[in-house]
C-alpha cells in the first residue's frame, strides 16, 4: 500500500460525470494531485447531487456515465501515474423504490432473502409497525393522503403496487386475491363459465387463495413470480380481462369526496409489509434505523457477514483490477461494530489504503487496534482552524456577543439544550426504542424490575445529551480504560443534573461497564452487550444532529469555530497545541487526510480564514456590528421581529466571510444568502425547523437579507459594510496562504476540494457544490508555469500585487505540492519538529522542521498579522519582523532553497523571520 501524495475531492453528480472528471485529469496532475478524491459513484436515486443515496452498490451509477467512460476515466488516471480515493457508504442505503433490495423486502416480508439485509426492529411494541416496516414519507396525514386520492393502486408487468408521486411500493402476492375477486361474477357473465382465460384466472385464484401461501420459504417468490407472469399475460392477451382489472384498479382507488370509496384500497394497505405514514411520523415512530433523521435513508446490517459481502464485492473487483487504490469509510461510528467491519475490510480489500469519516472530541484519539491509515481529516481541520483565533480575545468576544444578543448561557448549557431538543423531537423515536429495550431487560432483575419505562427513557435521554464524545466502541470483548472513563464521567454529570434519575443511570452504567451478575448465562450477556452497542450507535447520530446540526446555529460568537470536528466553546489553541497534534500524528498516523474544506463543512476554508481575523479585532468588530443593527433597524417587515438579534449577528459574520473580492454580481450574492439563512434558521430549530417550519419568520428574514443588500448606490449598509469587509478580507488572505502552507507541509496527506486551489468563499451544501470553472484554473496554471519559467521574481511582485485574484494561492499550491512529489520520504516519513521563535513578534510565527535522512524542510507562516501590517499589505521583510527569528537546529543543512520563490539562504544558527518571509508571507526553505 502506497499513501497518496496528495488528493482531490471530486463531487461526481449527473452534471459532472466521468467524462467531465477524465477533461481535467491533466489539470490537476500539473497541479501536483496524485489521487482522485472520488465522492459515492455507485447507483443512487435518481437525479442524486451527492451519491450518499446509494441504491444498487453492485454497479456504477448509470447518471455518471457508461461503464466504459469509467474505463476510459481510470485508464487516463494510470497514464498520468495517478490513483483513485474512493468514498464507500457501508451504514445505509435509499429508502427509493429503486432499491432492489428494500423492494424485495416491502414485497416479499419475512419470505425475502433480504429480510434481515436492513436494520429493522420487526417485533416492534407498537401494533401498528408490528411485522411491517415504517415508510414515512406522506406529505400529510395518511388518511387524508388516501381520501385524496394520491395514493394509486397500479397495475404494470411488475405487479400490484401503490405509488405515491415518484415512490412505488409492490403489493404483497396475497393481496392480489382481493383486486382480482371484486366484480368477478360480471367477467363470468362477459367471459363464460369456461372461457379458457376464464378458467385460467380461477387457477391464479386457487394458488393465491392456499398454494403460495402453504410454499416453503424458499419457493415462495418462485411461486409469486410464476402467478404474477400467468396475471400478465392473462392481461395483455384478453381485453375483456385488461378491461376488468383496469376497472378494478379504478374502483379500489376511490373517489375523491367519498370516503368509503377508500374503505378497499385501505384494507389492502393495512395488510402489507409496509406501513404509509407521514412523514413527521418517523421522528416519533419508528422501526428503521435511519442516517441521522433522514427517514429516505435507511441502514443496514453490514454487521452480517452476507450483507457485508453482498455490499461490497463490487469494491472489491476495482480494487483488484487496479482501479481504486484506497477507500474512505462514511460514517464509521454508525456502525454496530466498527472494529469487526473494518477487519472484515482489510481482509477483502488487502494492502489498500483505508481511512474513515471520525470526528474526534477533544483530547480523544483514534483506537489503536483499527487497521487504517488514518481520518479524513477533520481533526487536523479543527487544528489549524483555531490556530488562527486569537485566545487572548476570547472574553472581549464573549461581552460582544452577549451585548448584541443577550445570549448569557454558555455554551456547555447550550450544548445539552441542544441534545435534548433533538432526543425530544427528531429522535424521540430512536430514544423509545432503545428504552423499550432496557425496559425488557429490567423486568429481569429484581433490583431492576420497578424501573418504568418514562424513567429509563428519562435516564437515557439525560445520559446522552451530556455524553461527551461521539460513542464508545465497546464489544463482547469487553471495553478500555478511555471507555470506561468516558461512561463514568457521564453517568455522574448525569445524576447532578437529575438526581432523581440516580438509581435508573447506576442500571445503565452497569449495562454500559458490562459489570455481570455472577451467576448471569451467556445469553444474558449478549443481550447486555446487544443493548450497549445499540446505545453506541445512537449517541453519534445525536451528538452530530444536536451539536452539528443544531447548536453550530444558533452559538454564534465567532462562527468561523462552528465547523464539524470543532467545538466552538474553545477559543482557538495555543502554538504548542498545534505542534502536539503535528507530533502526535508523525508517531501514530503519518498517512491520515489533513483537510481544510470539504463537502461537509459549514464554510470554506477561506471563508473561516477571513472570520479568524475578526478575532483579533474585537473593538473594532463591534462597532462595526453596532453601526449596522443601527442602520438596519428599520429594514424588517412591518411587525416582525425576525431576524432576531441572534440571528442578525449571524448574517453579519456571514457576509463578512462570504463576501466576494471585486469586480462581484451582488445579485448573485443576495440569492445564495437568501437560500442559506432559511437552511440556517430551520437548522437552528429556534423560531422554524425543517418539522414545523414557520414561513413568516423564513419569509421576513428574507426580505430582511433582500434589503440590507439591495441593489443602488443608496444602500447605507453597504456603504458602511464594504470597507470593513475589504480590510478583514486582504488579511484573510494572509491566514488562507498560511492555512494551505500548513495543510501541505504537516505530517499527512493533504486534500484539497474541488475548486478551493483559487479563492473560495462557498457555504454548507448546497452551495459548496456550485460547479468549478476548470477550464479557466488549467488555463490560469498554464500561464503561471510559463510566467515563471520567464521571469519568476516578476511573477511574485504580481501575485502579490493582484492578491485578490486568486492566483497566488494557485501558484503557492503547486509549487508546495511540486516540492511534496520531489521529497516524498521527508514528507511522508520525516520527523516533526517544532523550532524556536525569538524577538518581539515571536507569538505570530508558526515555524518547524520536518526531516528524513540527509533532507530537511523548514516550513514557516504568520498568523495574527492585523499589528503587523496594514490592509493590503504583506509581512514581509525585515522591516515587519524586526529582530523576530528562528533557531535552527545545529545539525541543520549549509544551504536552504526557498520552494516556491526559489531562492537561496546559506546556513545559519539562527535566522531573522525577515529573511525567510521575503518574497510571499509563507516560506518553505528545503536542504537536501
Amino acid at each position: 500500500m502506497t499513501p497518496p501524495i496528495a488528493t482531490y475531492r471530486l463531487q461526481f453528480n449527473p452534471n459532472f460525470g466521468f467524462d467531465a472528471a477524465r477533461d481535467i485529469i491533466h489539470y490537476l496532475k500539473n497541479l501536483g494531485i496524485s489521487t482522485i478524491y472520488a465522492s459515492p459513484i455507485f447507483k443512487a436515486r435518481s437525479g442524486s447531487t451527492h451519491g450518499y443515496d446509494v441504491v444498487d452498490p453492485r454497479v456504477l451509477n448509470p447518471e455518471l456515465g457508461r461503464p466504459e467512460a469509467f474505463k476510459s476515466l481510470i485508464q487516463t488516471l494510470h497514464d498520468h501515474d495517478m490513483g483513485w480515493l474512493q468514498d464507500i457508504v457501508p451504514n445505509h442505503m435509499a429508502y427509493d423504490s429503486n432499491n432492489p433490495f428494500l423492494i424485495d423486502v416491502l414485497e416479499y416480508g419475512t419470505n425475502s432473502e433480504y429480510y434481515h439485509f436492513f436494520d429493522i426492529q420487526w417485533e416492534h411494541p407498537d401494533r401498528d409497525i408490528n411485522g411491517k416496516i415504517l415508510a414515512p414519507f406522506l406529505g400529510d396525514f395518511y388518511g387524508s393522503c388516501l381520501e385524496k386520492g394520491e395514493l394509486k393502486l397500479e397495475y404494470s408487468e411488475a405487479g400490484l403496487s401503490i405509488n405515491y408521486y415518484q415512490l412505488r411500493f409492490p403489493l404483497r402476492i396475497e393481496s392480489y386475491t382481493e383486486v382480482l375477486t371484486h366484480n368477478l361474477g360480471e367477467l363470468r357473465k362477459l367471459l363464460g363459465r369456461e372461457h379458457p382465460d376464464f378458467i385460467k384466472l380461477l387457477g391464479v385464484l386457487y394458488l393465491l387463495k392456499g398454494a403460495i401461501t402453504e410454499t416453503e420459504k424458499r419457493q415462495y417468490k418462485d411461486q409469486a413470480a410464476f402467478v404474477k407472469g400467468l396475471i400478465w399475460e392473462l392481461y395483455q392477451s384478453n381485453p375483456e380481462i385488461r378491461t376488468f382489472i383496469d376497472r378494478n384498479v379504478e374502483t379500489f382507488n376511490g373517489t375523491v369526496g367519498n370516503p368509503d370509496s377508500f374503505d378497499s384500497l385501505d384494507r389492502i394497505l393495512s395488510n402489507q409489509y409496509f406501513r404509509l405514514a407521514f412523514w413527521k411520523v418517523g421522528a416519533e415512530e419508528l422501526n428503521y434505523r435511519r442516517f441521522f433523521t433522514i427517514n429516505e435513508l435507511i441502514c443496514v446490517s453490514i454487521e452480517a457477514e452476507a450483507v457485508f459481502n453482498l455490499t461490497h464485492s463490487y469494491i472489491k473487483d476495482l480494487v483488484e483490477d487496479g482501479s481504486f487504490q484506497g477507500v474512505r469509510v462514511d460514517h464509521i461510528d454508525g456502525l454496530y461494530d466498527p472494529k469487526q467491519y473494518l477487519d472484515r475490510l482489510g481482509e477483502q480489500l488487502g494492502d489498500t489504503y483505508i481511512i474513515v469519516e471520525k470526528i474526534l472530541e477533544g483530547n480523544e484519539t483514534l483506537p489503536e487496534d483499527w487497521p487504517i491509515q488514518g481520518t479524513s481529516g477533520y481533526d487536523f481541520l479543527y487544528t489549524v482552524n483555531n490556530l488562527f483565533c486569537q485566545t487572548a480575545n476570547e472574553a472581549a468576544f464573549t461581552r460582544i456577543y452577549q451585548r448584541f444578543c443577550g445570549q448569557w448561557r454558555s455554551y456547555h448549557e447550550l450544548e445539552v439544550h441542544c441534545k435534548r431538543l433533538i432526543a425530544e423531537t427528531n429522535l424521540a423515536g430512536d430514544v423509545e426504542n432503545l428504552a423499550n429495550f432496557l425496559k425488557q431487560l429490567a423486568s429481569q432483575y429484581r433490583y431492576a424490575s420497578d424501573f418504568t419505562l418514562g424513567g429509563l427513557r428519562r435516564a437515557i435521554q439525560e445520559l446522552l445529551v451530556v455524553f461527551p464524545i461521539y460513542r464508545t466502541y465497546i464489544t463482547p470483548a469487553g471495553l478500555n480504560r478511555r471507555d470506561r472513563s468516558h461512561i463514568e464521567r457521564a453517568i455522574e454529570a448525569a445524576k447532578r443534573q437529575k438526581p432523581q434519575l440516580a438509581n435508573e443511570l447506576s442500571f445503565i452504567e452497569k449495562l454500559w461497564l458490562l459489570d455481570y451478575d455472577e451467576d448471569m448465562t451467556e445469553a444474558e450477556k449478549a443481550q447486555w452487550t446487544h443493548f450497549v452497542m445499540r446505545m453506541q450507535q445512537f449517541s453519534g447520530p445525536l451528538m452530530a444532529k444536536g451539536v452539528e446540526d443544531t447548536l453550530f446555529y444558533i452559538y454564534n460568537r465567532l462562527i468561523s469555530l462552528n465547523e464539524v470536528g470543532g467545538s466552538p466553546g474553545r477559543f482557538g489553541i495555543t502554538l504548542s497545541e498545534f505542534h502536539g497534534f503535528n507530533q502526535q500524528q508523525a508517531t501514530y498516523w503519518t498517512e491520515s487526510m489533513n483537510a481544510s474544506s470539504t463537502h461537509d463543512t459549514k464554510r470554506s476554508e477561506d471563508m473561516r480564514a477571513r472570520l479568524n481575523v475578526l478575532s483579533e479585532l474585537p473593538d473594532e468588530w463591534d462597532a462595526a456590528v453596532t453601526s449596522w443593527k443601527q442602520i438596519n433597524r428599520h429594514r424588517r417587515p412591518d411587525d416582525s421581529d425576525s431576524p432576531d438579534a441572534n440571528d442578525e449577528y449571524f448574517l453579519y459574520q456571514t457576509l463578512v466571510g462570504v463576501f466576494p473580492f471585486d469586480p462581484y454580481d451582488l445579485r448573485e450574492v443576495r440569492d445564495r444568502i437568501e437560500q442559506y439563512v432559511v437552511k440556517a434558521v430551520r437548522e437552528a430549530k429556534v423560531h422554524t425547523a425543517w418539522l414545523r417550519p414557520d414561513s413568516d419568520y423564513e419569509d421576513a428574514f428574507v426580505e430582511f437579507v433582500r434589503q440590507v443588500l439591495a441593489d443602488g448606490d443608496d444602500n447605507e449598509f453597504l456603504a458602511a459594510f464594504r470597507p470593513f469587509q475589504q480590510k478583514i478580507a486582504s488579511y484573510g488572505i494572509l491566514n488562507s496562504l498560511s492555512q494551505t502552507l500548513l495543510k501541505l507541509t504537516a505530517p499527512g496527506v493533504p486534500d484539497l476540494y474541488q475548486g478551493t486551489e483559487l479563492w473560495d468563499f462557498s457555504l454548507v451544501d448546497p452551495d459548496n457544490r456550485r460547479p468549478v470553472d476548470y477550464g479557466r484554473h488549467a488555463q490560469l496554471l498554464n500561464d503561471l508555469q510559463n510566467w515563471a519559467a520567464a521571469d519568476l521574481p516578476g511573477l511574485l511582485e504580481d501575485l502579490k500585487y493582484n492578491a485578490t485574484d486568486g492566483r497566488i494561492k494557485l501558484f503557492s499550491i503547486h509549487r508546495l505540492l511540486s516540492t511534496r512529489h520531489q521529497y516524498r520520504e521527508l514528507f511522508d516519513r520525516g520527523e516533526y519538529r517544532p523550532l524556536r521563535v525569538t524577538g518581539k513578534h515571536a507569538d505570530r510565527v508558526i515555524a518547524f522542521l520536518r526531516k528524513s535522512g540527509e533532507a530537511q524542510a523548514i516550513a514557516i507562516a504568520p498568523r495574527f498579522c492585523t499589528e503587523l501590517v496594514e490592509p493590503g499589505q504583506f509581512p514581509v521583510g525585515k522591516d515587519v519582523w524586526d529582530n523576530t527569528a528562528v533557531e535552527i537546529p545545529g545539525s541543520a543543512a549549509q544551504t536552504w532553497v526557498e520552494a516556491i520563490s526559489g531562492r537561496s539562504l546559506s546556513r545559519q544558527t539562527t535566522l531573522s523571520v525577515g529573511q525567510l518571509l521575503t518574497d510571499i508571507p509563507i516560506a518553505l526553505w528545503i536542504s537536501d
